[in-house]
Formats: structure tokens, C-alpha cells, sequence
């Protein structure tokens, strides 16, 4: 059961059915929330698209984040961080904007390709029961009143920043001590506004602000509120128009039409506790990230790949209830990282004061002086997930394992992941023998071997290995030197 239809929710749903898993998603609205929310994604979340299948409908929707430019008040470029917009290491572009909507629609359609799948709306859960064998959830039709009682084997919340399968857990949210009111603006137009294709990044603490377009006619603006301000006073374009000028140039108020202009709290909490006995807390549900690198809406996808597999695993018996207990391991440490780099950002762009301003003026045009910054800057690789019984890393030695098997083009036009199916895989550098490879399959794994001079081959001799055990979600489980016959055990000993 999973309590929430957001972009998580879809994605959890839809792994699920991939996996042939029975799944009922509850959703209280009845269609989907129509104005834009989250705006961009990194390749590693478009990985996760691809695998449900939408790698070609999210590119007709999206467009390539060009990278980062900082500006000042007066829209002087202090520094740039262009990104490359051919495809990286998980072969998609490393940074893409879309409209929210938009995409919800298409992880909607995608849930019809799936008979164990159900979707219904228009229903709130009003209360969550665990006993020792699963849970049974109250719900209201918002249409009828009518109550029913719902019985499932484990509960996935996905149901947003208040979510109440959160305070069913008796779970609380810590503040990571990061609270600030920002106005956000999406404005529609036939006009070119003919600026540089990435985000702006307005460095100013009186009004710091940010700028980006969204798509071929959308766009949009953030600007931190003053103490006072409100939404409200920038609702109609006359009050905008002044703060977002400096982009629009010489286009007139007439030809932009606001499609949305809203107040949000951006904050950074991560849940105490993900996980009690059957029930999950998943995206919002779990932490909130201020936007500052884009990852908030991403966040909860990666938990949805993390946790999908490891469900479906112990649900059909292949898999110990005990993996379960990895997700929050994994997944919690991933996202505090990911907060707290939203946090530095933040503040190294717009803290400060006037001091903080003199001191970007100083710094900033110097920054692709410093060797490797700028790869570093760009690079849109998430750190490693932490040690667990399904991540096995060495504490004191650099490894492959916790990181994400690149997407490496294998033969012809097929991907690791078309060749690994969401199985596990087992990535050499040494030649299989027959015997090998057939003791890998009777496991239920994929053998695959990566030639000298392929790029598998290089990522493994970058990490100093020779074979890899690469679980299901594309993560890295161990890496080391030599394929002896515990390797291959060690598969088995996972899913078994």
C-alpha cells in the first residue's frame, strides 16, 4: 500500500509493478495538482525514469540544465559553471528542467501498463493500525464520506511534508537549523527572453533571487521575502515586474502572464525514525531540502528505487525481512549529506551581508582558477551510500561500493541497466568461464564482462577493483580484486 500519488509515490508504485508486486496507491485528490512544483533533476534520478520506461517522454517534456551562473545586483556575472548537456556517466544529460506537472502525468499513464497496480483517488487516510502480521488503514471517500478499512501487508507513506502516516509512526521531524520565506514565480510567454540557458544564481543578501527557464515558454523566479512581504503583494505583474526586469529586458509587462506566484518556507528536517515494524516514510514524508541544487523532488525517487526492490525481494521470498532495514540506514545518511550541501550552497551565495558581498566579489571571478573546481562544481555524482548489509565498504580504503554502476553502453545501443533488468549483476574485468557464468544465472544474476578499454573497464580500474556486485538499484554492494567463488556465493547468500 502506498498513501500518496506525488511524483514518489508514482515512482514507488511503479517499481513495484515492475516487480509484479500487488499495489494499491491512495491518493486524496482526484487529478493531478496543476501548478509547477519542483523544476529540475540530476542523471541519476533521470536513470531512475528510464527504468520505469520514460526515458523518451521525459526528454520530450524537459530541456538540459546549461549549469550555474552567479550574478550580483546589478546582473554582473561574478562567476559561471557550465555543464555539459551531452549525455554523463548514466547516459542522460546531467541536469533537466521540466514542469512538475507534466511529469506527473506521464507517471500516471505509465501505472496503466500495470494490472497489479491501482491508483484510486479521492481518498484520505484518516489513520494507520499496525499488528504482527501488517496494517490496516482508515479511509474517507472525499466525495461520499463514506468510510472504509483497507488491510495491507507494508505501507510506504509518500504523503508530503504533513504527512500523517508520519504522525502515526509517532515520528518528529529535526530541524537542521535552515528557515527561510522565499516568494516563487512561474511566468508564461511567447517572448525569448534571451538569456543564458542555466540557472542564475542572484547573489545579493538584500534580495537574493534566483532565475531559470523551465521549458520553451515557462519560466521562473525566486526571490527570498523581506520580513513583512508576502505573496500576496506580488500576485499581479505591476508589483512583479521591477524584481524580475533585469531578465526581461525590453519585453514588456504585457506580453508575461504569471501562472503561479506562491509563498514557501523552504526548511531542512530529516525524520527521526524512516521505518516502524511495516510502515515507511518516503520523499517529504521524510526530509524537506531547501532548492538551492535542485535535489528535493529527486530525494524521494532515490528512496522509492532504494526501497522498491528490497520490498519486492522479501515480499516474494527471495529476499530476509532483515534487508528492510537498510533503507533508512541508506537513504537517511544520503539525504542529510544532500541538505546539508543545500545549506552551504545557500549560504555561501547569499549570506553575509555587505561583507558577504564584498568577500563573493572578491572570490567569485577567481573560482575557475582553482584546479578541479569547476569539474567538482558540475559534477552531479551524489555521494555513496552508507555501510549496511547490503553496502560493504571497507573504513579506512577508497571502494567502488555505495556508489552507482555507470550506465555504460554494453553492445549496440543497450545500457547496463537494459542488461541488468533490475536483476543483480556481477560487473569483471576477468574473462568468465562457462561454469562461472552458469553459477552466476542459476543465482538469479547477470553476468556481464567489461573489455579493456570499455568504459566499465575504466570505472572499475579507477576504483581499483576487478569485479563488482551490483545490486538491483544500480548501487554498488562490494568491489574488489579477484572473482573467487565467494563472490558468486555472496549473491546468493543476499537473495536467499
Amino acid at each position: 500500500m502506498i498513501v500518496g500519488a506525488g511524483p514518489t509515490g508514482l515512482t514507488a508504485a511503479a517499481m513495484l509493478g515492475q516487480y509484479g508486486v500487488e499495489c494499491l496507491l491512495l491518493e486524496r485528490w482526484d487529478s493531478i495538482y496543476p501548478q509547477p512544483r519542483a523544476v529540475a533533476l540530476d542523471d541519476e534520478v533521470h536513470r531512475i525514469l528510464a527504468r520505469l520506461g520514460l526515458h523518451d517522454e521525459f526528454a520530450a517534456i524537459s530541456r538540459p540544465h546549461r549549469g550555474l551562473r552567479l550574478v550580483d545586483r546589478t546582473m554582473r556575472v561574478l562567476t559561471e559553471f557550465r555543464r555539459d548537456a551531452a549525455p554523463g556517466r548514466h547516459g542522460y544529460p546531467q541536469g533537466s528542467m521540466f514542469d512538475q506537472p507534466e511529469l506527473e502525468a506521464i507517471l500516471r499513464r505509465n501505472l496503466k501498463k500495470f494490472s497489479n497496480v491501482t491508483l484510486r483517488g479521492n481518498t484520505e487516510v484518516t489513520a494507520l493500525h499496525q499488528d504482527a502480521d501488517g496494517v490496516w488503514l482508515d479511509v474517507t471517500d472525499t466525495v461520499t464520506g463514506e468510510h472504509d478499512r483497507v488491510r495491507a501487508a507494508y505501507v510506504l507513506g509518500c504523503d508530503g511534508a504533513n504527512s500523517l502516516t508520519r504522525a502515526s509512526m509517532g515520528t518528529t521531524m529535526r530541524d537542521l537549523k535552515f528557515t527561510q520565506r522565499w516568494l516563487v514565480v512561474d511566468v508564461v510567454s511567447s517572448a525569448d527572453l534571451g538569456q543564458w540557458e542555466g540557472v542564475h544564481q542572484l547573489c545579493d543578501p538584500v534580495r537574493a533571487g534566483t532565475y531559470m527557464r523551465v521549458g520553451k515558454t515557462r519560466y521562473r523566479w525566486e526571490f527570498r521575502l523581506a520580513s513583512g512581504e508576502s505573496a500576496d503583494d506580488y500576485r499581479d505583474m505591476t508589483r512583479l515586474y521591477p524584481l524580475i526586469s533585469p531578465w526581461t529586458g525590453t519585453i514588456p509587462a504585457g506580453e508575461l502572464e504569471i501562472v503561479r506566484a506562491a509563498e514557501y518556507t523552504f526548511r531542512a528536517q530529516v525524520a527521526d525514525r524512516w521505518r516502524d515494524r511495516r510502515v515507511f516514510l518516503l520523499g517529504d514524508a521524510a526530509h524537506l531540502t531547501p532548492p538551492f541544487i535542485g535535489q528535493g523532488m529527486g530525494a524521494g525517487l532515490r528512496d522509492a528505487m532504494n526501497v522498491a526492490w528490497k520490498l519486492a525481494g522479501v515480499l516474494d521470498g527471495t529476499l530476509p525481512e532483515t534487508v528492510l532495514d537498510t533503507y533508512e540506514i541508506e537513504r537517511k545518511h544520503h539525504a542529510r549529506a544532500m541538505i546539508r550541501l543545500a545549506k552551504f550552497l545557500g549560504a555561501a551565495m547569499t549570506a553575509g551581508g555587505e561583507l558577504g558581498n564584498i568577500i563573493r566579489h572578491a572570490v567569485a571571478p577567481r573560482l575557475h582558477l582553482v584546479p578541479g573546481l569547476t569539474d567538482l562544481a558540475m559534477d552531479s555524482q551524489t555521494p555513496p551510500l552508507r555501510r549496511s548489509d547490503l553496502v560493504v565498504r571497507p573504513r579506512l580504503r577508497r571502494t567502488l561500493a555505495g556508489r552507482l554502476c555507470p550506465n555504460a553502453i554494453l553492445d549496440g545501443d543497450r545500457r547496463f541497466d537494459d542488461v541488468a533488468a533490475g536483476r543483480f549483476a556481477i560487473v569483471t574485468s576477468t574473462e568468465l568461464s562457462t561454469t562461472q557464468r552458469a553459477e552466476i544465472e542459476r543465482r538469479g544474476a547477470v553476468p556481464i564482462t567489461a573489455p579493456p578499454g570499455s568504459e566499465l573497464h575504466r570505472w572499475l580500474t579507477k576504483g581499483r577493483a576487478r569485479v563488482a556486485i551490483v545490486r538491483p538499484d544500480g548501487t554498488v554492494l562490494s568491489a574488489g580484486h579477484q572473482l573467487l567463488p565467494h563472490t558468486i556465493a555472496a549473491v546468493g547468500s543476499v537473495d536467499r
